[in-house]
């Protein structure tokens, strides 16, 4: 049976990206190396069984992606409360790329930006509340 394991984002910074998703978006660092052969830092952060891999590759210069619609790829997060997500994004100086958007009675979704300009969609499921 097939499951989804991780996501993955090249990053700059090894140090800086994991002070970025552990302290300001919550993720716990599960592991953190170095692949020498393929000239790559590695660390794999967990946010409740999803996981996030961090690659920075160590034998060229790092290429900050385009954001551009339809916002892909990007590592989803779902929340119960979207104004939070808000308030902390605004607290932590996290860039909102777009939204918070709405699907009334559906979903609500924003989507931000690490430093290295990889995206992260926080998505709350409205219609499932009333489950």
């Amino acid at each position: 049976m097939a499951k989804n394991d991780h996501t993955a984002f090249q990053v700059s910074d090894m140090d800086a990206a994991i002070r970025f998703y552990t302290g300001s978006l919550g993720l716990r660092l599960k592991s953190r190396n170095v692949n020498q052969q393929e000239q790559e830092a590695y660390a794999f952060l967990e946010l409740e069984g999803g996981n996030l891999e961090l690659i920075q590759k160590l034998d060229r210069p790092f290429t900050r992606p385009k954001i551009e619609p339809p916002y892909c790829p990007h590592f989803a997060i779902g929340t119960d409360n979207m104004a939070q997500v808000v308030e902390m994004s605004a607290r932590k100086g996290i860039r909102v790329v777009a939204g918070p958007l709405e699907i009334p009675g559906a979903e609500k979704w924003i989507y931000l930006a690490d430093p290295d300009n990889n995206l992260i969609e926080f998505i709350e499921w409205v219609s499932e509340k009333g489950k």
